[in-house]
């Protein structure tokens, strides 16, 4: 028996037995090889050729480690030497020919243990998938290292390949194997080492002799061969992709299942799904932010542009995996940046930076209703007169297996302004892209329409300015179904994704198909399709185009892949730019504000929202008494003028106390239904914005802060503009005052002496104002005139003539009634002008009637003063012309009725509309706190913008610190 390797040889049965991962077979010895066969022999020799325990016959092998490595022990005795020393002798020789043998065998073993070691590496490796398409991510000097095999070596390794195959024709297909070497030694020994087959058959010269018509078949068929083994090497590559896909597909119903059993976030995707959460929030503060310190936003996002129509949008919902966006036929859709936040989770969501809503990408209805709230937003944030906007619409999309990202979609690039544009459309656009890409970390994407002629594109001009180098673009050539279909040369489209058409560099070119341009395309019929169309496209067949350029599922890997090394890369020195800036803004404030805490606009809104609230607490402390004196006062200079003139004066004015009585309680039924409860709710409530007001006046001389100023008054203004009386107290109010005014018994003479009071000044004002009135009308008197120096007018002196005439008349006729008869105005006139004045007519009844006010003022004035000691003959009800005291009982009643509608007020300003102001500052103050662009508007000034930038550059850089923890901790 012979072990050579894990193969043994039996002498006896001449049978070669093996095991090789489990198998055993049996080969003749006649197809051992040639050294095998001659240790096979020389081991018959020495071994009697006896049957072995694992030979076919006895079933049992004995392994040459149980051979004696030491001689015997010679026996006792002479005679026995001899025999010993020739035991020994045979020994020795023994010994020595099965250490010569031990080299052969270590040798037969490498050869069996290699092959056997070589077969298994095969089944490993056809059990791998095929990786060929991730070969751009390897660098070129390993290709190029690669190409430096020593093709020699090679060819004159083959036969003896050739041979050791040959030696096991039972195993399955080894002729096969045998015949490629053969193949493979020819195409290595063709005249040039570095020509292929085909071009070795095509330029071999054509002979007539047998030979070489024999030579050119065999080359023909090798050429034959070449192209099947594209075919299945394209084949190959296409199974492994399905299956890939396959795999991945259920990797992702996996990831979902843990994903939604894993809530406590232990799970290493959980922390993958928050670093891009973490990452667009801060991307979120950063669009808002805006600094006097320059420190720009400078962190890495996917900036998507290209040509309008030019497929951008269908390749950004490839990536998100749903058609999430407005569309059109070949009208502009995106009127403003999109910023689109990719990120794995359990379900395939949707959601608005600033709202709470879901939409659920699984179902059409709100898919749909998503697509509209975006353009509904894209049309608010368009100002009048214009076509596109810069304001950035905040979008997130979250699903099972989606590459976490963050792209901004950017509007088309235009060349034309068309019909409905502004005027300056073109420019807006160019400026909102080249905003988003002079970001020296932004990575751009450029979508170029591939069914158009590559000459029209706009876009790979201004992405060649922005980045002429071409270290951060991705170029993608959209629509390739249709330009395979129009081209009339497809090495066209191997130009542009090798990037030679253009002059723009990139990173790396893609080729990919996005549907066959139905708007109501499905996502995984648009994949089917791209696959398909791939799969059996000449381009990717005569290798015009890689694997791993086509396919917009490569394209996103790709791209998330440049994305996150860009951040990594840049994302520590945007959080030192951030820590410089906020060192600056807190030496500012140390310096201009030592002594006051960084509050922000929304912390001083909350304290001025205090403040105004203990404001309004502040009314309810005020007095009774100080509420009633002030409603009294108030009420009284607004209804005194209407007492005097239409009600007073008319009745005092008939001479007839009997008269006046009549006309005083009818004038104050009228007045009391009609106008005084309205007078009075409006004296209320101007009550008590004055009252909020002055106390709002006092906390701000407290304070010494005019920073709250306009706040204030702009939530007084808001507060009462709010505020409705209650319009049943009215009607009760009306009844109340009708009461009072009915009331004409004096009970005591301290009342009766207060309402003289009261006449006595109301009438001395009144008196006083006609008389402001009279002097205004006649002019200075002759003291005037000649110690100020101030003279009359010609219609001053008309007045003073005509008022010298009337008062003649008036001491003639001291009971004279209020109005002038025809005849009495003819005899002034003609007196008038007798002196040389002329007058007319309208000027002398105007005239009188302010001197005959103030003779009646006067006289009242008088009578007020004799009715002093009436109130004995008023209480014992004496008739006596002299003492009719009905103008004082009138102003009495008045008196009564102004302090009733006091209390009655202020009974209603404390138990109800304190309260009900209080709500409605409480309401607006909630209405602005929400508000912020009103917030901005009141609460203004230098130390709020400073505590602003403050608070965002901190938030910003804790942030980024959280977010840089987190990404090293995923590495």
């Amino acid at each position: 028996m012979l072990r050579v390797g894990r193969a043994v040889a039996c002498v006896a049965c001449k049978n070669l037995v093996s095991k090789n991962m489990g198998v055993r077979f049996r080969m003749p010895l006649q197809k051992l090889h040639p050294l095998s066969r001659a240790i096979h022999h020389r081991y018959n020799a020495s071994a009697n050729a006896q049957h072995p325990p694992h030979c076919s016959a006895a079933r049992h092998f004995t392994s040459m480690s149980r051979l004696p490595m030491r001689p015997p022990k010679p026996p006792p005795g002479g005679h026995g030497g001899w025999r010993y020393q020739q035991h020994r002798n045979f020994w020795m020789l023994r010994l020595a020919s099965r250490l010569l043998k031990l080299r052969y065998i270590v040798l037969g073993s490498a050869v069996g243990g290699g092959y056997t070691a070589k077969k298994t590496y095969e089944e490993w490796k056809d059990m791998l998938p095929d990786m060929s398409a991730y070969n751009w991510v390897i660098p070129d000097f390993v290709w190029e290292l690669s190409d430096q095999i020593d093709l020699d070596k090679l060819t004159k390794i083959l036969p003896e390949l050739e041979e050791i195959a040959k030696l096991l024709p039972e195993l399955p297909d080894f002729d096969k194997i045998g015949e490629n070497f053969t193949f493979l030694k020819s195409i290595l020994s063709t005249e040039a080492p570095g020509d292929t087959p085909v071009k070795a058959a095509t330029e071999a010269p054509v002979t007539t002799t047998p030979e070489a018509s024999d030579k050119q078949f065999k080359k023909s068929s090798d050429k034959e061969k070449v192209d099947q083994l594209q075919e299945e090497l394209l084949r190959t590559q296409m199974k492994y992709q399905r299956m890939l896909e396959r795999l991945e597909k259920e990797n992702k119903d996996l990831r979902k299942v843990v994903l939604q059993k894993d809530e406590k976030g232990i799970h290493q995707r959980k922390i993958k799904k928050s670093l891009i959460d973490m990452y667009s929030e801060v991307l979120d503060i950063l669009s808002d932010f805006d600094s006097n310190y320059n420190t720009q936003d400078h962190l890495p996002r996917v900036v998507v542009v290209g040509d309008q129509s030019a497929g951008k949008t269908s390749v950004l919902e490839m990536i998100a995996q749903a058609r999430i966006f407005p569309r059109g036929s070949g009208e502009m859709m995106t009127r403003s940046p999109v910023k689109v936040t990719l990120s794995e989770g359990p379900h395939h969501v949707a959601m608005f930076k600033d709202s709470s809503r879901e939409f659920d990408l699984g179902k059409e209805e709100d898919l749909a209703a998503l697509r509209h709230e975006i353009e509904l937003r894209m049309r608010k944030s368009v100002k009048e007169g214009q076509t596109v906007s810069p304001e950035t619409i905040s979008l997130s999309v979250k699903g099972p297996g989606i590459q976490r990202m963050v792209l901004v979609d950017l509007p088309g690039v235009i060349s034309t302004v068309t019909a409905g544009m502004a005027a300056d459309t073109k420019e807006t656009i160019f400026s909102i892209s080249k905003n988003y890409m002079q970001n020296p970390n932004a990575i751009i994407l450029c979508i170029q329409d591939g069914s158009v002629d590559a000459e029209r594109s706009i876009v790979t001009d201004l992405v060649s300015q922005m980045d002429p180098q071409g270290k951060r673009t991705i170029f993608v050539l959209t629509k390739v179904d249709l330009a395979e279909k129009n081209l009339a040369s497809p090495n066209r489209i191997q130009q542009i994704v090798e990037g030679k058409l253009f002059p723009m560099k990139a990173l790396g070119y893609f080729a990919v198909v996005t549907g066959k341009g139905s708007a109501g395309e499905s996502i995984d019929s648009i994949k089917d399709y791209e696959e398909d169309f791939f799969q059996n496209s000449r381009l990717l067949r005569d290798g015009m185009l890689k694997a791993h350029q086509v396919t917009t599922k490569n394209l996103s890997l790709a791209v998330s892949d440049c994305f996150w090394k860009m951040v990594r890369e840049s994302v520590e020195q945007q959080a030192d730019a951030f820590k410089a800036s906020r060192f600056n803004l807190e030496t500012e404030w140390k310096n201009n504000y030592p002594r006051l805490r960084e509050l922000d606009r929304n912390e001083l809104f909350e304290k001025a929202k205090n403040e105004i609230l203990d404001e309004v607490i502040s009314l309810s402390q005020v007095t009774p008494k100080h509420w009633e004196a002030i409603l009294q006062k108030k009420l009284w200079e607004r209804v005194s003028t209407h007492v005097i003139e239409n009600i007073y004066l008319p009745a005092a004015q008939t001479m007839n106390s009997g008269t006046f009585n009549t006309t005083v309680d009818i004038k104050l039924k009228q007045w009391t239904d009609k106008q005084l409860p309205h007078k009075a709710l409006e004296v209320a409530w101007e009550t008590l914005q004055e009252e909020f007001a002055r106390f709002m006046a006092e906390y701000k001389g407290k304070d010494q802060d005019d920073i709250f100023d306009k706040l204030k008054e702009a939530v007084k203004d808001e507060s009462i503009k709010r505020h409705k009386w209650n319009e049943r107290a009215m009607d009760s109010l009306r009844v109340i005052q009708h009461n009072a005014l009915e009331d004409r018994s004096i009970t005591d003479k301290p009342q009766w002496d207060a309402a003289i009071q009261f006449m006595e000044e109301t009438l001395q004002a009144r008196l006083k104002d006609t008389d402001s009135v009279i002097n205004d009308m006649v002019g200075p008197d002759w003291k005037q005139r000649w110690m100020s120096w101030k003279n009359r007018s010609p219609e001053q002196h008309t007045r003073n003539e005509t008022r010298n005439e009337l008062e003649r008349l008036l001491k003639l006729h001291e009971d004279h009634t209020a109005y002038l008869a025809n005849d009495e105005v003819t005899t002034v006139r003609k007196n008038l002008e007798g002196r040389g004045v002329e007058v007319d007519p309208a000027l002398i009844k105007d005239t009188w009637h302010q001197l005959y006010r103030r003779h009646f003022l006067q006289k009242a004035l008088q009578h007020c003063n004799l009715c002093r000691r009436g109130f004995y003959y008023y209480q014992r009800h004496f008739v006596d012309s002299e003492l009719e005291c009905n103008d004082v009982v009138l102003f009495w009643r008045i008196q009564r009725m102004l302090l009733i509608t006091a209390n009655t007020l202020r009974q209603q300003l404390t138990n109800t509309e304190v309260r009900r102001l209080e709500k409605n500052v409480k309401e607006v103050l909630e209405d602005f706190g929400e508000d912020n662009e009103r917030k901005v508007h009141l609460i203004t000034g230098r130390r709020v913008q400073l505590a602003e930038d403050l608070k965002k550059v901190r938030e910003i850089q804790e942030k980024l610190e959280a977010f840089i923890e987190a990404l090293h901790k995923e590495k």
